[in-house]
């Protein structure tokens, strides 16, 4: 569809451009200087001790917990509102998984939830290893409790911040590692900026960002003072423990490094665009989701959702905007009404308030380059669509 409005899309300038042709006119496509400084720039961003880039964020997510030693039979919970990765990482471990539903008003982990639940969990011994809080749309989940929280149940924190680079909780930024272990982030191109495929993992931790490190490489290190074997020829390198392919290359760090030099002009811009929306949209019926007081939204996005709606009409709604050319989106389908997560036992009514707002929620079209003209049209259709499928 030529005139298609997609709910996000890249941002990508004429220097982003040259900095990736650059790349390719030098001497390391791959495990060249360029990740390490993307890697340098990123910490120095977020104001972290330490940035792990790699090849994606379900990859981060993945050598978060096993960096936190989260092994067969260990217990993480995460958010049942969100992108199946933030569980499919506990289960690469062979670990369980379980879910905290969410406050409705925000799509965030409720915090009152979490207490109830780990209050029962503490009685039957069923504590989670890890938990990993959600920054759905870019906003952060409520850190300071959650790491309160995490002193008086001892479970570790990972936090996916994969919608929220450039965010900020309280006066620090999305990243800094303040409440948590580890901070994992996307680089897909809908995100806020992108390498095209890749993710960072940042933590203040130097035992956990060298085990990242090595497990990101297969398992090896090159580092001569780590050597088990004494006596060894100069080429030589070691693989201590079974790890992986989960690196990012030259090219995409070179895109990372020119994106991330705009990073807090796209989160203003999308920022202002939610405004606008907002001042634009007059239903009562369309609300809009929820910023808690004390965070900056990355705002990777715009979430509305319709009171008083049918699973039938909510549909109705979604298919009639696609066909107006415009690219809304549900985010998330609850992870535990995936049919894998079926077949490990869960099942509807689990996570109740998840799956109400699954049923009246829609992303529309937010995105630095997106017009204003486009906009109004978004607007316009929302508006007509919702008062033809309530009224």
């Amino acid at each position: 569809m030529a005139n298609f409005i997609p709910y996000g899309k890249q941002s990508i300038e004429e220097d982003d451009i040259q900095s990736v042709v650059n790349i390719l006119n030098s001497d390391f496509l791959t495990q060249g200087p360029t990740t390490s400084k993307f890697e340098n720039l990123i910490s120095s961003y977020v104001n972290s001790n330490y940035a792990v880039t790699v090849n994606s964020a379900t990859s981060g997510l993945h050598l978060a917990c096993l960096a936190l030693g989260l092994k067969d039979g260990d217990i993480v919970w995460t958010s049942p509102n969100t992108f199946v990765s933030s569980a499919n990482c506990a289960l690469y471990c062979n670990a369980l998984i379980d879910f905290v539903d969410i406050d409705i008003s925000t799509g965030l982990m409720s915090i009152n939830k979490l207490e109830e639940k780990l209050k029962v969990a503490k009685s039957q011994n069923k504590l989670p290893k890890i938990l990993i809080p959600v920054h759905l749309a870019g906003s952060s989940c409520d850190m300071k409790k959650i790491y309160e929280l995490s002193l008086e149940y001892e479970f570790k924190i990972i936090e996916d911040a994969s919608h929220a680079m450039g965010g900020k909780y309280q006066k620090y930024k999305v990243g800094s590692c303040k409440y948590s272990d580890i901070t994992i982030f996307s680089f897909h191109p809908v995100k806020i900026i992108t390498t095209g495929e890749g993710g960072v993992a940042t933590t203040n931790n130097v035992e956990l960002a060298d085990k990242m490190i090595q497990l990101r490489a297969h398992g090896i290190t090159k580092d001569k003072n780590k050597f088990i074997s004494k006596s060894s020829p100069p080429w030589h390198y070691e693989q201590h423990f079974l790890g992986f392919n989960y690196r990012m290359n030259d090219i995409q760090a070179a895109l990372g490094i020119s994106q991330l030099s705009k990073v807090d002009k796209f989160v203003k811009k999308r920022n202002e665009l939610r405004e606008e929306y907002i001042k634009n949209i007059s239903n009562e019926e369309i609300k809009f989701l929820e910023i808690p007081e004390d965070v900056y939204s990355a705002l990777h996005l715009l979430v509305i959702r319709i009171n008083n709606i049918s699973e039938k009409k909510h549909i109705e709604f979604f298919k009639n905007l696609r066909k107006c050319g415009i690219g809304v989106q549900l985010h998330y389908k609850p992870v535990h009404l995936q049919p894998h997560y079926i077949n490990l036992g869960f099942k509807k009514n689990d996570f109740p308030v998840a799956e109400k707002y699954a049923t009246s929620a829609l992303s529309i079209p937010l995105f630095p380059n997106l017009k204003h003209e486009e906009l109004i049209f978004v607007v316009n259709s929302v508006e007509k669509i919702t008062k033809s499928i309530l009224f």
